[in-house]
């Protein structure tokens, strides 16, 4: 019968070590010897199933204080801690082993390096995918794009790794069951976009059969750069039976010229001539929503502010309810003027000066 070594041993730590140093050693040595880093190799999966067994133990104190007091017999069967025996003793009948603390964290930093530390953005983002304009035209940016070579997304919308998918691999040995990772992405719109709504069309590809799915999704009227939009179950596929994890996609809003957003409200600017500044008048002024005529007052001056009521973005949570559109007035100074335009400015300055 084999014995077994001592749990601090086997993951190369002294008894001193605190939580961090137990839960470093075991991510360490779990990536150098998870099976689907070794595929095939019986030693490694039984060294695997030896760490595991100890960082279970370990990472958990009340099984920790039991195991540095009675060393391997506090978990034999028919164990009193009221005998007050300590040793090392050699297996027993044989057990399985199951994770008590956070198993997501530790498979999700050995998996995470797997697939490029959990983020995906193929060849770098989503920009560019094709689908409606959301003004009614087909088309979009530049057709279609998918992950690929760099980041394979699973043909179920996970990510393909060896053995991790329980749909086309072999199902999952060591007796637990993880959700699949979270990961994000970019998906680029434009201005308009982000303003009115669209959908978009990206395609997901499966990195072991070359399979690709497209997807169909939906940016929502009023959504700003850096919001996410999450597709549930498109993320890593999960360990077992449990889920998939999400795909989030950030979105990035290009620019839009002469205009500028600050979450629900516009900002834009427009020039007057100084007459019209000086005398008052109307202007046409560019929204969102088509031109529209304001009325400048007599005597308006340069920076002076409009607000333009309801002529902003929408909300995504209500519909109903719209930002506003804020107008920054220039003034227009011609840079050449006629002769009788001139000798009238110039009787205007005299008519000031003796009015002072």
């Amino acid at each position: 019968m084999a014995v077994k070594q001592d749990y601090y041993k086997v993951l190369g730590i002294d008894r001193n070590a605190d939580d961090k140093t137990i839960k470093k050693a075991y991510r360490k040595m779990a990536k150098k010897y998870h099976p689907d880093m070794n595929s095939g190799d019986a030693a490694a999966e039984r060294k695997f199933k030896e760490i595991t067994e100890a960082y279970n133990v370990l990472s958990d104190s009340e099984k920790k204080k039991l195991y540095d007091q009675f060393g391997h017999a506090a978990f034999e069967e028919g164990f009193s801690p009221g005998d007050g025996e300590s040793y090392d003793g050699p297996y027993g009948t044989h057990r399985e082993y199951n994770f008590t603390g956070d198993a997501s964290d530790i498979f999700g930093d050995i998996f995470g390096e797997l697939f490029n530390d959990g983020h995906f953005s193929g060849h770098g983002s989503f920009g560019g995918f094709g689908g409606h304009d959301g003004f009614g035209q087909s088309g979009g940016a530049g057709g279609r794009s998918s992950f690929d070579e760099d980041g394979h997304f699973g043909e179920h919308g996970g990510f393909w790794g060896t053995h991790f998918y329980s749909t086309g691999g072999r199902e999952p040995e060591f007796g637990y069951d993880m959700r699949g990772d979270d990961t994000e992405a970019d998906i680029e719109v434009t201005f308009d976009e982000a303003v009115f709504g669209c959908d978009k069309v990206i395609t997901l590809r499966n990195g072991r059969t070359g399979k690709e799915q497209s997807l169909k999704v939906h940016i929502p009227a009023g959504i700003d750069d850096g919001n996410s939009i999450r597709l549930k179950g498109k993320g890593h596929p999960g360990m077992g039976k449990a889920e998939a994890g999400d795909l989030f996609l950030r979105v990035k809003v290009g620019e839009k010229p002469g205009y500028e957003r600050k979450g629900q409200d516009i900002y834009t600017k427009v020039n007057v001539p100084y007459t019209t500044a000086v005398l008052g008048g109307d202007v046409r002024v560019h929204t969102l929503y088509g031109d529209v005529e304001c009325r400048i007052k007599e005597g308006t001056q340069s920076g002076t502010k409009i607000r333009l009521k309801g002529k902003g973005v929408v909300s995504k949570k209500d519909g109903k309810t719209y930002g506003d559109q804020y107008v920054t007035i220039g003034i227009e100074v011609p840079r050449h003027i006629g002769r009788n335009a001139r000798e009238k400015l110039m009787e205007y300055r005299s008519l000031c000066k003796n009015s002072a």
